[in-house]
């Protein structure tokens, strides 16, 4: 996914709340949006290194948005945003073999109680997809969430239904940074959300994980990684 030759340098300066910071952009301080709510503590880091985007309209209560945080060794998006269309676009572009075969795509569709980000559908069947952002990585494994998330665990009993409606169902986790070769649920930030995928995962919804390749210019998904028990994952017992 092309993000595009308009990203502005600046320095990270601090979180103000969930969805704003203060960034140093040509040597002032400007409020800056974040389109995330996750706790992102090992990125918002003072005096790091970030990417923003000049957005204007007159709804907007910040002139720019929070796209790429340079942690030195590599780039990490930071918008929760991006992960439907990367979903998109691999599913598109043939990236994601597990989901070929479809002929009609749909973005954000509604089934049940839950808005969806992705509903495939083929001659035979349809397959509802959520996608989840990821940008904490602890020892080489991506881990989510890293704060709690009552939509998270939602979207997954959701997945359920839609098994119990005849359908296929997935979720895929988007680490959205290369430095991760395993995945797993971060059981400690939000222990309802763990038993959730495991009960998903039972009940037969697919479950996947990528990283991604991310430069100043695009992102787009990139290794399939395995998903393991946290335990396992991160030698916590």
């Amino acid at each position: 996914m092309d993000l595009g030759d308009d990203l502005v340098e600046g320095i990270f300066l601090e979180r103000v709340n969930r969805f704003l910071a203060r960034v140093e952009v040509d040597g002032r301080e400007v409020g800056v949006h974040v389109a995330n709510s996750g706790r992102m503590k090992e990125l918002f880091v003072p005096g790091w290194r970030v990417l923003v985007r000049p957005v204007s309209g007159d709804h907007r209560k910040t002139k720019f948005d929070l796209v790429l945080v340079d942690m030195g060794n590599a780039l990490v998006s930071a918008d929760a945003r991006m992960p439907n269309p990367l979903l998109a676009e691999g599913v598109a572009n043939g990236h994601l073999q597990q989901f070929a075969g479809y002929t009609d795509m749909r973005r954000e569709v509604i089934f049940g109680d839950s808005r969806l980000d992705l509903m495939l559908e083929g001659p035979s069947d349809r397959c509802y997809i959520e996608a989840k952002s990821v940008t904490l990585v602890t020892n080489g494994v991506g881990l989510f969430p890293d704060a709690p998330t009552i939509r998270g665990a939602k979207h997954l009993r959701t997945l359920e239904t839609v098994l119990e409606a005849g359908h296929r169902a997935a979720v895929v986790f988007v680490v959205q940074r290369p430095d991760a070769s395993a995945f797993a649920t971060s059981d400690p930030s939000d222990p309802d959300l763990a038993d959730a995928l495991r009960s998903a995962v039972a009940a037969g919804v697919e479950a996947y994980a990528y990283n991604c390749e991310v430069t100043e210019r695009s992102i787009r998904l990139d290794r399939a990684l395995p998903i393991r028990p946290y335990v396992e994952a991160v030698g916590d017992g």
